[in-house]
C-alpha cells in the first residue's frame, strides 16, 4: 500500500519504511508491520537480513516471485544488463537460506515459484507451456548456483573446494559452508591427494564403461588386492554412514583415509578391463561402489591436481 502514497512516489527508498508506518497506525501487529518493512532486505551487497521467520518467509517469497516470473518470460540477464536486478535478488536468497539456517530445499523452492507463474504469461514461442517453465526452472537454478559460487568465494574457499561442493547441486544451501569445511579439512590428510586422483582415475574409467555396475559380489573377486580392497570398502561404510548420518562431513571425510593404501595396491596390481566379463564386470561395480562412497559429501575428483 505504501508504494501508492505521494510520500513514497516521492522518496522512493522510504518504500517498506512508510509501509511499516501505515500498518502499525492501522493496528497491525508489530510482526506484519516489520515484516512489510524488512521484506525487502537485502537490498544490497552487505545488507542486513529480515529478522523474524515471517519476514524472511515473505523476503524469500517476493524474490523467488521475481526471479521466477521474469525467468519463465525469458527476461533472463544477460551480460552487464540486469534491469530487474535479478543478481541481487537471487544473492539475497542465497544469503537468507545460508546464515539464517533456513533448511530449505533449494530445488523445492524454485519448482514451487515457477509452478505458480500462469500458463500464459510464458513466452508464446513455446507451444507448449509447461515444457518452457521446466526449462526456465532450470535455468533458474543454474543462475542462483552461480550466484552461490561467488558468495562462497566471496568467504575465501578456493574455486576448487567450491567446485567440488557445488558439482554434486546440494539441494539444503545452509549445508554447503559445512561440507567445505569437510572439504578443506580433508585436504590437509597426506592421503587426500593420492585419493582424489584415484577418484579422478576411478571416474574417467566409469565413463568408458557401458552399462550400470554396482554391488560387487565378494565370490568373483580373485586378487588379493581386489579382495583387500573390497574389505577395506565394506569396513570403512558403516564408520562413514554414523559420521554421515550425524552431519559430522569432517569425519566422515577423515575416515577414507584408510583406504589409501588398498587402493594404490589394486590400481598398481589388478586389471580392471580383463577380458573375463564377469570378471570384469565385478570390478567395475568394486569401483563403483568406492566410487558412490568417496563422492557422497563432495566430487573429490575435482580435487585432483
Amino acid at each position: 500500500a505504501d508504494l501508492v502514497t505521494d510520500m513514497v512516489g516521492e522518496f522512493p527508498e522510504l518504500q517498506g519504511i512508510m509501509g511499516r508506518y501505515y500498518a502499525l497506525h492501522d493496528g497491525e501487529s508489530p510482526v506484519v508491520a516489520d515484516s512489510i518493512a524488512q521484506h525487502y532486505q537485502p537490498r544490497f551487497a552487505g545488507d542486513k537480513l529480515p529478522d523474524s521467520l515471517v519476514a524472511l518467509s515473505v523476503a524469500l517469497a517476493d524474490k523467488m516471485e521475481t526471479l521466477a516470473g521474469l525467468f519463465c518470460i525469458g527476461q533472463q540477464p544477460s551480460g552487464d544488463k540486469d534491469p530487474f536486478a535479478l543478481r541481487r535478488h537471487a544473492l539475497g536468497v542465497v544469503r537468507m537460506l545460508i546464515e539464517k539456517k533456513l533448511p530449505i530445499n533449494i530445488f523445492d523452492l524454485i519448482g514451487g515459484a515457477c509452478a505458480l507463474i500462469p500458463t500464459g504469461a510464458i513466452d508464446q514461442s513455446w507451444q507448449r507451456g509447461e515444457e518452457q517453465k521446466g526449462f526456465q526452472s532450470v535455468e533458474l537454478m543454474g543462475y542462483i548456483f552461480d550466484r552461490l559460487r561467488g558468495y562462497l568465494r566471496e568467504l575465501g574457499y578456493s574455486v576448487i573446494e567450491v567446485e567440488s561442493i557445488i558439482s554434486k547441486r546440494p539441494k539444503v544451501l545452509v549445508e554447503v559452508t559445512r561440507l567445505l569445511d569437510a572439504v578443506r579439512e580433508f585436504q590437509k590428510l597426506p592421503e587426500s591427494a593420492s585419493l582424489a586422483t584415484a577418484n579422478k582415475r576411478i571416474s574417467n574409467i566409469m565413463k568408458k564403461a557401458e552399462g550400470r555396475f554396482e554391488n560387487a559380489d565378494a565370490k568373483v573377486l580373485v586378487e588379493p588386492a581386489e579382495r583387500a580392497l573390497f574389505d577395506a570398502v565394506q569396513s570403512v561404510r558403516p564408520v562413514f554412514d554414523n559420521f554421515y548420518v550425524a552431519a559430522n562431513y569432517t569425519g566422515a571425510l577423515k575416515s577414507l583415509a584408510t583406504l589409501k593404501a588398498p587402493v594404490d595396491a589394486f590400481f598398481d596390481t589388478v586389471m580392471v578391463n580383463a577380458e573375463d566379463a564377469k570378471l570384469r564386470e565385478n570390478r567395475l561395480a568394486l569401483l563403483t561402489d568406492l566410487h558412490n562412497l568417496m563422492n557422497k559429501v563432495a566430487d573429490l575428483s575435482k580435487l585432483a591436481a
